[in-house]
């Protein structure tokens, strides 16, 4: 779990005494590729540290079609944060892409440790403050952007998720059909 400690701890250091709190809650686990890791219309109990692997965030409209909203790629925290947070039921799904390697914790669990430990809480703060700054600009992106410099960016912030996953999945993320995103790729010949 070693990763899991360098991950919290390059956000925000926590103290010997708070992972001797915390380590137990966490389990190393798998998730198969196209194995869900939050439902939809299923209220969330756990959220994981993904160490390895590709992981989406998607909801489906009225009339079926997929949206990506979010890849997660490890290492980096997964879960249904708003069910988490509401207990309310989950309206995102999160789905692997990839096999991947989790260690999942019931949330409840460890929030229960906020007042206690101020260093965790403190480390919660910062996970959520990231995950609202990228909502944002992802916001941002979609209104202000065309389809070819969000394509760019992906390929920035994403660089080897597209030998990783099918361009389908990339497609949705930006909002474009796969007709469009193979357009946009025959643009830049490095693909």
């Amino acid at each position: 779990m070693n990763e899991l400690k360098d991950y919290f701890n390059a956000i925000s250091t926590l103290n010997e005494s708070t992972w001797n709190k915390i380590f137990p809650f966490f389990k190393e686990d798998k998730l198969l590729k196209n194995e869900y890791f939050a439902k939809e219309n299923k209220t969330a109990r756990q959220m994981a540290f993904l160490k390895t692997g590709v992981v989406r965030a998607f909801f489906i409209n009225q009339e079926g079609k997929d949206y990506n909203k979010q890849f997660f790629v490890g290492q980096s925290i997964i879960g249904a944060y708003t069910s988490l947070l509401t207990g309310n039921l989950n309206l995102i799904a999160q789905q692997a892409l990839t096999d991947c390697v989790i260690y999942t914790c019931d949330y409840a669990s460890l929030a229960k440790l906020y007042d206690e430990c101020p260093d965790l809480e403190r480390f919660a703060r910062k996970i959520a403050e990231y995950y609202f700054l990228e909502k944002e600009k992802k916001e941002i992106e979609i209104v202000l952007l065309d389809a070819s410099q969000r394509y760019v960016l992906f390929k920035k912030e994403f660089p080897t998720l597209e030998q990783l996953i099918t361009q389908f999945h990339i497609a949705s993320y930006l909002g474009i059909s796969a007709t469009q995103l193979s357009r946009i790729r025959r643009q830049f010949p490095s693909n």
